[in-house]
């Protein structure tokens, strides 16, 4: 049980624990954003005796990433058989009173602030500011910078007018006799310590798991910083179009492949030596969970990935056979994917439903087909109740995978369709195009119909601008029916199998309608298991 210790520290106590290392700002702390006038009515309220606010720290011999350099000032590590004492509340003060004591110079949006640059005002009055940033006009022996005040030499302080002795003297003694009161946690989790820094700062806004994590992972002896793994991760998915994959995902990976679970409270349990050193292989087996997805689904990009949290469950069976499945285990694997997809699975209590298909894994590995609760239900009646084109639901995206898979061509010149991720960022994405324009169907359809998956086909952005816009179907077909010869083979990558039979060139919607969705039934079919064709081995 940890226990709050109200204390308070001197100036030269404060100065000395972070020049020792033994008082350090974790990384999930903001930036120093404190400007040089901020820093001077700060030290202007201790130099009038006026009380600046409690700084909470936090004492442990966790490791945490933390700031290792304020303004020039490279800050060491804590020294062994000393305890860490880490700033929970007032890392703006606290940084801004060592960089303006120190003189430090601060670079910030390509600008230096010099913070050696505050002085005391020596003719100042007790209701006037006593410390300034701006002495243009002023004599010289008017003002005192802080660095002179309280590093100086005999003969420079000696140098001002006798009459100012004692003013120097009495705002030295308050500078270095000032204590600055504080709340030592000692004893506490990382848990509650991270708890009692959402509560105190940012008007409570959490701290990511992620943020959390940065911090208590950072080994500087392995050279191991999470949030720079991360970016070298991304940057390595930016390659092949997966770059939206999320921290939270990645966290959840490798707590699923160490305990089972991936709970916030899993995660930040998770021992800081066996998160190291499981990384690489964590991030080698997403990779082949994204090569998975995009070799054998044709899966371009991350954006239509029904759900980011499938790469947990897929890395986790790469983890575990790193080989790509086949036979039995490919066909029960393939089911897994779509019966998340198309039920929605994740959109709920995420964390649980992850632990249980985890274990659903596990007898796919071992080419048994997992139990499940309920039949998936593909019927065409499914398919149209729930095909109202929202880009962000599972379901909608297993429909659109289904259309990717058909590595759909331009009506125009059979081409191939390039899906960007940038694009399916927007609502109104160039990649889709409503195949009985909005403007020709308004006033006859519904939205819901006219706004539906089955009247979603994935062009190029040229041809949506400039070709399609509001005209007849049987119009807009009967010009690229001039200039591309192989329009109907296009029209099959769309899966409109049959211009004239989907009711194409009559401008027949119902047809058009009922037809596709006859198609997309016969997909999900092909891709999905019926539980009354399968006896569960137990």
């Amino acid at each position: 049980m940890y226990q709050p210790e109200p204390q308070s520290i001197i100036f030269s106590t404060l100065i000395s624990d972070i020049d020792k290392g033994i008082i350090k700002i974790p990384q999930f702390q903001r930036d120093f954003v404190w400007s040089l006038e901020q820093s001077a009515k700060l030290i202007d309220s201790i130099v009038k005796g006026f009380p600046i606010g409690t700084f909470i720290l936090w004492e442990s011999d966790e490791d945490l990433r933390s700031i290792r350099n304020i303004g020039g000032a490279n800050l060491p590590s804590t020294p062994p058989g000393s305890m860490c004492q880490y700033v929970l509340d007032g890392q703006q003060r606290m940084t801004s009173l060592y960089a303006s004591l120190k003189g430090l110079k601060v670079n910030r949006d390509k600008k230096e602030e010099d913070f050696s640059k505050i002085y005391i005002d020596l003719m100042a009055g007790s209701e006037e500011s006593i410390v300034i940033t701006d002495i243009s006009d002023r004599d010289q022996s008017e003002f005192v910078s802080i660095q002179k005040l309280l590093y100086g030499g005999f003969a420079e302080l000696g140098a001002y007018p006798p009459s100012l002795h004692d003013a120097l003297q009495k705002y030295k003694d308050i500078l270095t006799t000032y204590r600055f009161s504080t709340i030592l946690l000692r004893g506490a989790s990382l848990d509650v310590a991270t708890e009692v820094f959402t509560r105190l700062n940012i008007g409570g806004k959490s701290l990511t798991v992620f943020e959390i994590m940065v911090a208590k992972t950072y080994d500087a002896d392995r050279e191991f910083d999470l949030a720079e793994k991360f970016e070298e991760f991304i940057t390595d998915l930016e390659q092949v179009g997966y770059e939206t994959i999320s921290a939270s995902t990645v966290l959840q990976t490798i707590s699923v492949l160490l305990k089972g679970e991936c709970t916030r409270k899993d995660i930040l349990k998770l021992d800081k030596k066996a998160f190291i050193d499981i990384w690489e292989e964590a991030i080698n087996s997403i990779h082949k969970a994204i090569e998975y997805f995009r070799n054998s689904y044709r899966i371009p990009v991350s954006k239509i990935l029904p759900y980011n949290a499938l790469v947990v469950p897929f890395a986790y069976f790469f983890y575990r056979h790193p080989n790509k499945p086949v036979n039995d285990m490919k066909k029960y694997l393939d089911d897994f994917f779509w019966r998340v997809s198309l039920s929605e699975r994740y959109s709920s209590s995420l964390e649980g439903k992850i632990a249980q298909d985890i274990k659903r894994i596990d007898r796919i590995l071992k080419s048994e087909f997992p139990r499940y609760e309920h039949q998936l239900d593909i019927s065409k009646e499914s398919i149209i109740e729930n095909g109202g084109f929202n880009a962000n639901r599972s379901f909608i995206k297993a429909i659109l995978c289904i259309m990717a898979y058909q590595e759909p061509k331009s009506f125009s010149d059979n081409s191939i369709v390039r899906i960007n991720n940038d694009w399916l960022k927007r609502a109104n994405s160039k990649n889709y195009h409503h195949f009985f324009p909005k403007a020709y169907l308004r006033g006859e359809k519904e939205d819901f119909y006219i706004n539906h998956i089955l009247n979603i086909t994935i062009v190029d952005d040229f041809l949506n601008k400039n070709r399609i816009r509001a005209k007849a179907p049987s119009n807009y077909m009967g010009e690229f029916k001039k200039e591309n010869n192989e329009l109907d083979k296009t029209m099959e990558t769309h899966l409109i199998n049959d211009l004239e039979e989907f009711g194409v060139w009559e401008d027949d919607y119902d047809l058009f309608f009922e037809k596709r969705a006859e198609v997309f039934k016969e997909e999900f079919k092909k891709r999905t298991i019926s539980m009354r064709n399968v006896k569960s081995k137990s």
